[in-house]
């Protein structure tokens, strides 16, 4: 079912007379990622006061590319808050009567239980604005204050990030995965802290393997399509162990996980690690931490020297709007110092804004960006590969540094290698760079 097909009448207004209304389309919801069935008529008055408001709000949230809308009640007024490629923008405020009923109101949209306060939910709704199709997931915290704090994580459904080459995956990145992964043999793992794309990159290196020469299982729960990958039924009484040897038992070469988040999910990962290749996802801030967790939750250096093949890891980097970004040739000091090569003849940076010469004004901001200067964001790389020294290094239990130093010995790529290549392709500036290793 869909909801309120309506437009939004915007009032522009200069000092002596008013001029006409510009008509802009709003957000339209068109039902419940739970399946169930908004109950419109039996909150009539919920959604006569609160609809308009709503939709405003994701409207607005959506026009500007924002990945949250977060709304927070702070005394009697809320205030929005946006986040666009991973940095943080104010939106605009409303009255704290006015934010509850917002809140109820998704609640409704979703199918939750509207009349349920102070306990946390979760909940989903689709959306289509302006011809794209959208999937809100929505979440309500309970408050000290006896509010409720509502958060909306927006995923644009046009956006494909799911393979290497979607996410700018180097040609020799992607004959690594596709070496690791013929061997059935060993866990490889994706890492990366929350919202830094870790997910995304895991389904990058799915898409990376060669699905007309391997059997690729899955037992994952995802809402994502998997194609060419059989989700395996997992039987009720089976543990994770049991359902991978019947995978392995069905000739499958690589089996996709749910994320790793203790020892006892890896141990039973590492029971058959040995006879195929298992790929899954786990916290950390980068490859190297996330070994030396694994290592810790096995229990067993010399076991996770030998099961551990592969480890990826992902900072996400803006990239420059391609229709305002300005080119300029770098100072040869400036390439040596960052390690571009010294050929390097042209960069690029963040637009700024021309000035009309005679007034001192700035020209209007770029019709892409909105005067932001970046547009998108992209995944830098980092891997650690295991080589033999490295097993080694792993098994006589070294430390953290000592294993980067190494990697970067055995040229695994680095986060700063990537980046740079990044910034040599035109597709973001140093400025940048500097911005997300300073994060």
């Amino acid at each position: 079912m869909a909801f309120g097909f309506g437009k939004k009448r915007e009032d522009v207004h200069d000092e002596d007379d008013d001029e006409e209304e510009e008509e802009v389309d709003l957000v339209n919801f068109q039902g419940a990622l739970n399946g169930k069935t908004a109950d419109m008529a039996a909150n009539a008055r919920l959604v006569q006061a609160a609809l308009r408001p709503t939709k405003d709000l994701i409207t607005d949230g959506l026009e500007r590319r924002a990945e949250t809308i977060r709304v927070d009640i702070k005394g009697e007024r809320a205030q929005t808050s946006l986040s666009i490629d991973g940095m943080p923008f104010a939106g605009g405020r409303m009255p704290k009567p006015q934010a509850l009923a917002v809140t109820q109101m998704l609640k409704v949209l979703c199918g939750l239980d509207a009349r349920l306060k102070g306990r946390h939910q979760s909940g989903g709704v689709k959306a289509e604005f302006q011809g794209t199709k959208y999937e809100l997931s929505v979440e309500i915290s309970p408050q000290p204050d006896a509010t409720e704090r509502l958060m909306i994580r927006v995923r644009n459904l046009s956006h494909k990030l799911e393979t290497p080459s979607d996410l700018g995956f180097s040609e020799a990145l992607r004959q690594t995965i596709r070496d690791l992964t013929s061997h059935r043999h060993g866990l490889i793992i994706c890492c990366g802290m929350p919202g830094s794309g870790v997910t995304t990159t895991t389904y990058a290196v799915l898409r990376g393997i060669d699905v007309y020469l391997y059997s690729i299982y899955s037992i994952a729960k995802t809402s994502r399509e998997l194609l060419n990958i059989k989700q395996f039924e997992v039987l009720p009484n089976d543990d994770l162990q049991t359902s991978m040897m019947r995978m392995i038992r069905e000739e499958a070469d690589v089996i996709f996980v749910d994320p790793i988040r203790d020892a006892e999910t890896l141990q039973q990962i590492f029971s058959v690690a040995d006879r195929i290749c298992v790929v899954s996802e786990m916290q950390a801030k980068d490859c190297s931490n996330a070994i030396e967790q694994l290592v810790q939750w096995s229990g067993d250096r010399q076991q996770a020297s030998e099961l551990i093949d592969g480890v990826f890891s992902q900072k996400l980097v803006r990239l420059l709007c391609n229709q305002c970004r300005e080119a300029f040739r770098p100072n040869p000091k400036l390439l040596e110092k960052v390690g571009l090569p010294p050929e390097t003849k042209v960069l690029y940076r963040k637009g700024e804004p021309a000035v009309d010469e005679k007034t001192g004004e700035e020209d209007d901001p770029c019709e892409k960006c909105g005067g932001v200067g970046f547009y998108g964001r992209m995944a830098m790389i980092e891997t650690i590969i295991m080589t033999d020294p490295l097993r080694k290094l792993i098994a006589e239990g070294a430390p953290v540094d000592q294993l980067k130093a190494l990697a970067r010995t055995e040229g695994c790529l680095t986060f700063h290698k990537d980046g740079l290549r990044l910034v040599a392709e035109g597709k973001t500036s140093l400025e940048e760079l500097q911005r997300v290793f300073k994060g």
